[in-house]
């Protein structure tokens, strides 16, 4: 990864300012196994339980892979991953609701760590200053609010705190009202609203790591096993957005993992086969010689 990030990194970004995106978030795999403590109820026609795990990933929003993993029983609660991240100063990270936890909020802070997230409908917050407020326009879109709040919470000791966060809600052109909160108060607030648009980056990364990579079977049972094939997954799909890019092709991602499957075994120059595959096997393959009397 510090290998190939410069060079597998795009511009599928545009219109964001900052350069350090990070997206959080997670995936639930379901295992026929007793491993890991499957949660959910015993099914009542006698058959096995349905165990499973979790996949938290902290994503790199510009190059497309997984910065890092970890997995888990699938009732852990999300936010204890936030635990487990090292994030260097001037990072930005984006996730939803379900990891709001805001003692790590306020170490971030401090570490010069920037999120945005969105705030939950029972959130109890004080409004300290009012920065926009487009509400008493007819039908407003756009950016509909811009506030300085505090939110109260305890640390690890036990003791309350207050902590300064900027409150941005937003409509869309759908209507549908958003409500986010980060500890960056610098950044625009149409920028704020952009980085949380780009979270859905993870979710189509997990779709196509599911869609192209065994993670519906497992070879083992044990949890080591488990995460072994995870991990290999994960490096995996590395490899191929490497290869992909590399070879400058214009074939899907599917198309492209489907090619390379088929041919694992074949005599072939690999990056000249995923540009052109019908060239390159005739050059490597060429037609028998026919001899006539």
């Amino acid at each position: 990864m510090r290998k190939y990030h410069g060079f597998i990194s795009d511009s599928r970004l545009k219109g964001l300012s900052i350069r350090n995106l990070k997206i959080i978030d997670n995936t639930t795999i379901r295992l026929f196994s007793d491993i890991l403590r499957g949660v959910g109820r015993n099914p009542l026609d006698g058959s096995r339980k349905k165990g499973g795990i979790k996949v938290h990933a902290l994503m790199d929003a510009f190059s497309g892979i997984v910065d890092f993993a970890r997995i888990t029983p699938a009732k852990e609660h999300d936010r204890k991953f936030l635990y487990h991240l090292k994030l260097p100063a001037n990072s930005f990270i984006v996730f939803d609701k379900a990891y709001n936890l805001y003692g790590q909020f306020a170490k971030w802070t401090s570490q010069q760590v920037w999120f945005v997230t969105r705030m939950k409908d029972n959130a109890v917050y004080h409004v300290s200053k009012i920065i926009i407020d487009n509400t008493k326009q007819k039908n407003p879109k756009g950016i509909l609010k811009e506030q300085y709040i505090t939110i109260g919470y305890k640390d690890e000791h036990g003791v309350q705190q207050r902590l300064k966060l900027r409150r941005v809600v937003y409509k869309d052109n759908d209507g549908k009202v958003y409500v986010f909160i980060t500890n960056n108060f610098k950044l625009p607030s149409k920028q704020i609203t952009l980085i949380y648009k780009n979270r859905w980056m993870i979710e189509l990364l997990f779709k196509q790591i599911k869609q192209n990579f065994p993670l519906r079977y497992f070879w083992g049972e044990s949890e080591n096993a488990i995460k072994i094939q995870v991990y290999a997954v994960l490096i995996a799909q590395l490899l191929m957005v490497v290869i992909r890019k590399k070879a400058d092709t214009k074939k899907s991602f599917t198309n492209m993992i489907t090619v390379i499957r088929l041919h694992l075994m074949s005599y072939v120059a690999l990056l000249e086969f995923i540009k052109d595959s019908y060239k390159t096997w005739k050059k490597y393959h060429p037609p028998p010689l026919l001899i006539c009397d």
